[in-house]
């Protein structure tokens, strides 16, 4: 039934239509008849593919965010609340808005969104409890925005049977529940709204005694139907996303949504550094050396030194590390001489224009199909090609064991105290935020909002710090042609097996 759904809901590509114009003029209004839903039925509206993919690309940056605020500040808080309304305010605003097609546009996306985002979750255990959490933390978000009255409505319309109790009703207990409450006078029991609830969907606040309870049901004060509420959301979710990965293959059969929904975990969400004309020539070999201690990231900074103390790395080191420094505007003429410079002092110069230099004027589109390849994104660092031994790619926050990972931010005079931040996030898998927080530490700076998503963002945003965002440079710029249109590194497998095969041979000799 969820594929029958999925497949109803899509449309054929139209040209030059995008979401949210006049095919959609007739609104079923009373679809939603609120801002919060708890996603039960699956959209049956029709579905352009370019509204899919914005569609579930606006809804992971707002899970992206949420995951952020929760990880950031755990005991939430106004720096919580103020950043979480910055953050999915243009997406899904908490205020009721007053025009009623906008309002149903807002909420039909909510709804679409979700349900997209939840095929491309439902894959594995992973993706699920990582989906489940970050929607579960939304939804508790908008919830507790919401006022009485419309908390109270959308009880009713999801049929909670959540039962307010009258005042005769309370008047009848109010001893008892003003000892569940914490120095509750009975008066304010009063003036306060309780719910009877079936005592099973309030086993937390039970345990913490913090209900009163008879015959099988909990009378709950309305501060404290929050968890209540959220509880049965998750428990729905989770049934939910259960049954569609049931469903999942049924969709494999459609060419046009498969590649999509596989993509959609590891995708990055943030600014393209394919290579810009602007920046090419802004930083010279000489400049390396230094801004790789002020503003590089740490994969990159690792990286740096090794080359530096045995003047070679290996291909997937050489990618990763190459492609950065064209993102931070190193032209292919100073990318030769920097690496040429480097490789000379192991091996003679005409060994590297035979096996290394090929590969340089390829990651430029100088060679092979010409194609302007894109600096690698966190999100590929960290799921791609997990280092062996003796490479020099990877993310150390991801690859690094533990007690190496700690030497190292100790030999970078990072804080103890910030040393421990940054090992519990790490240790949480939260690998980006934690080199956010290294950021921080290094550039003596206190939540910056910045959410890592590309070690190139990270050097932009160190230059912003420092400099005003000037690429400080030795030598005058100089203009590069214009590049080839963008193309991820992977795109070129036989080549760049090609290139590795060359590291083999030469590990061999």
């Amino acid at each position: 039934e969820m594929a029958e759904h999925v497949k109803r809901g899509k449309k054929r590509v139209k040209q030059g239509t995008s979401w949210g114009q006049e095919e959609r003029q007739g609104r079923d209004y009373g679809r939603y008849p609120h801002k919060l839903q708890f996603y039960e039925l699956p959209p049956e509206d029709e579905v352009s593919l370019e509204e899919f993919e914005e569609l579930a690309i606006e809804r992971l940056k707002v899970l992206k965010y949420v995951e952020t605020a929760k990880v950031r500040w755990p005991k939430r808080g106004g720096e919580f609340d103020a950043y979480m309304r910055q953050k999915i305010h243009g997406f899904m605003p908490l205020e009721t808005l007053d025009d009623q097609r906008k309002a149903f546009d807002m909420r039909r996306q909510d709804h679409v969104s979700h349900f997209i985002l939840r095929l491309a979750y439902c894959r594995t255990e992973d993706l699920r409890r990582w989906f489940l959490a970050q929607e579960c933390e939304l939804f508790r978000y908008r919830l507790e925005k919401l006022n009485p009255k419309d908390v109270t409505d959308f009880l009713a319309i999801q049929d909670l049977h959540y039962t307010i109790l009258d005042d005769a009703t309370k008047e009848g207990m109010v001893s008892q529940l003003a000892a569940s409450g914490f120095r509750l006078l009975e008066t304010q029991v009063m003036r306060n709204d309780y719910f009877q609830i079936p005592f099973e969907q309030a086993l937390e606040l039970v345990r913490s005694r913090r209900a009163f309870l008879r015959n099988g049901f909990a009378y709950v004060a309305r501060a404290d139907m929050i968890p209540i509420v959220v509880g049965a959301f998750r428990s729905r979710m989770s049934a939910s996303l259960a049954m569609t990965a049931r469903a999942l293959p049924q969709l494999e059969e459609d060419s046009r949504l498969l590649p999509m929904l596989t993509s959609l975990s590891k995708q990055y969400l943030g600014k393209d550094y394919g290579g810009s004309v602007s920046k090419a020539g802004q930083v010279t070999p000489a400049d390396v050396p230094s801004l790789s201690k002020e503003s590089f990231p740490l994969c990159m900074r690792v990286i740096q030194e090794t080359l530096s103390s045995t003047h070679h790395i290996r291909h997937g080191g050489r990618q990763q590390y190459g492609l950065f420094l064209k993102g931070i505007g190193l032209s292919l003429e100073d990318a030769l001489a920097f690496w040429r410079s480097e490789f000379s002092r192991a091996m003679s110069t005409d060994k590297f224009e035979k096996q290394y230099a090929y590969n340089i004027r390829h990651n430029y589109g100088k060679e092979g199909k010409r194609a302007n390849y894109t600096p690698y994104s966190c999100m590929k660092i960290i799921m791609n090609n997990a280092p062996a031994t003796g490479d020099t790619h990877g993310c150390p926050f991801r690859h690094y064991d533990p007690d190496r990972l700690k030497v190292k931010l100790l030999s970078y005079r990072v804080p103890a105290k910030g040393i421990t931040e940054v090992m519990n996030l790490v240790k949480d898998s939260h690998f980006q935020l934690a080199c956010a927080r290294y950021f921080e530490l290094t550039h003596e700076v206190e939540n910056s909002g910045v959410s890592i998503q590309h070690p190139n963002q990270f050097f932009d945003e160190s230059r912003k710090l420092k400099t005003g965002g000037e690429h400080v440079s030795t030598e005058s710029h100089r203009t590069a042609a214009p590049p080839p249109a963008a193309m991820d590194q992977e795109e070129d497998v036989d080549e760049d097996a090609l290139f590795a095969a060359m590291d083999m041979a030469e590990a061999a000799a």
